[in-house]
């Protein structure tokens, strides 16, 4: 599995809980990474036999849609259960370096401009069929082809030359994308318009870390992509495994792939079904399933569970909150701001930062495995995380100091805009596990004691598919939400939130944002350190304005069956086919 292609700017599936951290963002990150020294980050190697079925649990509380190709799925959940055939083209060490190791091997050429990708021999689909230059360049076509809206389609990915001309219809092929050896060959050039200090970084997104069977695909229209059998039914990876059974939405069953380059695989059968997220904990104690993801608010609750190793790592992930100020223009590709959006004024949005008392419901409900992040940027990644940067610690003064001084005046319970006129705002949040709901209905008390009108969209929780989808096609009702997403291995942020990235779901543009992402991604950020410094210019820059407010991360407890054994959450873990039951 590449860790890094199945969350490389993607939508975070984490309906099934919604874990908020925060106070002192010292104690609590300490805390977590004390927490996380507790626990390994792989199974013990042991001598493993040939066969048996393992079961793993695919933790969602809606049904997984079933988009099983990179280029189209927005979502998590359907990245996870066709992890055990899909395999990206590089593998990367712990450092999510790319490396060698992998199927395909990675040249960079800076002053060309250049990146040479070169698939090895007897790398071959499910079917047996060879993989191909061309099985590289088309998954570009179906990104770039706007017949597939793949939400694929970054300024990233536009920087490639003549990929733009193919997205705009100006020419039936991608200019920049050479296959040297022909379509058939193994070997593919891709040229680009600037080259990218994390062009050596897997997840960068600016190529392409996945291939796709052209010659299982060639005959669908791209509009008819999606939906297609190929896709939903019976898809096709050249990882160890492949696609025996699907159940809609439910569960698929996978066996060997045969022709799978790195060797027979050790298990004859893997089965992931879906369980819902309040099942999750009687499961594991059952024993139902071989491999479990923890939910961090049920913890206690499984921790004295015998005959099972918790392994866990720490999440590249958040979760955020995001304010609605504009639109996404599909047919200028961009985020368009709107100066009048309710929800565009920064003292509104800081106050609505400083009112949440996330320091409280991590107490309550996260047994200290979540913890604060003060920064859209990981410490994870490093000196590219400011640890110096402004923070909204829970002050319900300074909330209503700053709502006062703009003009937000109070009538009665609530408070008015500064026209004069009533202010309600509807905020959409997920379903989830049983802790969902009150801390949800936690964070509205807190708006309302500051004279705040909040409501939840029609009521209630939305729905895991349905709240995307509205937050996706910027449905008019909602003015915030609270979402997540699961990061990249490089760090760059642009991809989140530059002006022509879809996932910029807040629709904030500002001329200095873009400067900053530019720069950030710059030619002269091959110096370090000027990297570092515009990293940390944007993640001031963002704190201050306040149209994405970061929330948390977690650290990610999976509960295995001590009977397994080649299970790894490292980033350099080579994938399912090693994985065995003990002898």
């Amino acid at each position: 599995m590449n860790k890094l292609k199945l969350s490389h700017s993607l939508v975070l599936t984490l309906a099934v809980m919604l874990l908020t951290a925060c106070g002192n963002t010292k104690n609590n990150s300490d805390q977590a990474v004390k927490t996380a020294k507790t626990f390994p980050s792989a199974m013990p190697k042991k001598k493993v036999h040939q066969g048996g079925t393992l079961k793993i649990a695919a933790e969602t509380d809606t049904p997984f849609t079933g988009i099983f190709t990179n280029t189209l799925s927005t979502a998590q959940i359907d990245r996870d259960v066709v992890a055990f055939g899909q395999e990206a083209l590089f593998a990367t060490d712990d450092n999510y370096q790319i490396t060698d190791r992998g199927a395909a091997i990675l040249k960079t050429n800076v002053k060309q401009k250049t990146i040479t990708i070169k698939v090895k021999p007897g790398i071959k689909w499910s079917d047996g069929k060879e993989v191909v230059a061309k099985d590289v360049e088309y998954p570009y076509e179906i990104i770039a082809n706007k017949q597939t809206k793949s939400q694929r389609y970054t300024g990233s990915i536009a920087n490639i030359q003549g990929i733009s001309e193919y997205h705009n219809g100006q020419s039936p092929t991608i200019s920049g994308i050479k296959m040297p050896d022909g379509p058939n060959g193994k070997t593919v050039v891709i040229h680009f318009k600037k080259m990218k200090p994390g062009m050596s970084q897997s997840g960068n997104g600016y190529f392409w870390e996945n291939a796709e069977p052209y010659h299982y695909l060639k005959n669908v229209p791209f509009n008819k992509l999606e939906s297609c059998d190929q896709i939903r039914k019976k898809p096709l990876f050249f990882g160890p495994f492949q696609v025996e059974k699907v159940v809609r939405g439910q569960s698929i069953t996978w066996t060997p792939n045969k022709y799978y380059w790195r060797g027979k695989p050790k298990l004859a059968k893997i089965v992931i079904s879906t369980v819902a997220p309040n099942s999750v904990s009687q499961a594991i104690k059952n024993h139902k399933f071989d491999v479990a993801d923890v939910i961090n608010t049920q913890w206690t609750n499984v921790k004295n569970t015998k005959n099972v190793t918790f392994v866990a790592n720490l999440a590249l992930q958040y979760h955020y909150l995001s304010f609605k100020v504009g639109k996404w223009d599909s047919h200028a590709n961009k985020n368009v701001m709107n100066p009048n959006a309710k929800m565009n004024n920064k003292s509104l949005r800081q106050a609505i930062g400083y009112a949440m008392n996330i320091d409280a419901v991590n107490k309550r409900y996260t047994n200290g495995l979540t913890f604060y992040v003060p920064t859209l940027v990981l410490s994870q990644f490093g000196d590219y995380f400011d640890k110096n940067a402004r923070k909204y610690n829970y002050n319900l003064k300074k909330a209503n100091k700053l709502l006062d001084q703009a003009g937000y005046k109070k009538k009665g319970k609530w408070r008015t805009q500064p026209n004069g006129k009533p202010l309600t705002i509807t905020f959409a949040a997920m379903s989830g596990d049983t802790t969902q709901e009150p801390i949800v209905q936690n964070y509205l008390q807190q708006w309302h004691k500051i004279g705040l009108n909040v409501k939840l969209l029609n009521g209630r929780l939305t729905e895991f598919n349905s709240f995307y989808d509205k937050v996706q096609h910027d449905d008019p009702k909602i003015d915030m939400f609270l979402a997540g997403w699961a990061l990249s291995t490089e760090p760059s942020p642009n991809d989140y939130y530059n002006e022509k990235a879809p996932y910029n779901y807040g629709r904030f543009v500002t001329a200095k944002n873009n400067r900053l992402l530019a720069e950030i991604d710059s030619e002269k950020s091959f110096d370090h350190s000027y990297r570092v410094k515009k990293f940390h210019e944007w993640q001031r820059y963002m704190l201050d304005q306040a149209y994405v407010l970061p929330v948390d991360d977690q650290y990610k407890i999976t509960a295995v069956n001590d009977k397994i054994s080649g299970y790894s959450k490292k980033p350099s873990w080579t994938g399912w086919y090693n994985v065995g039951f003990t002898k």
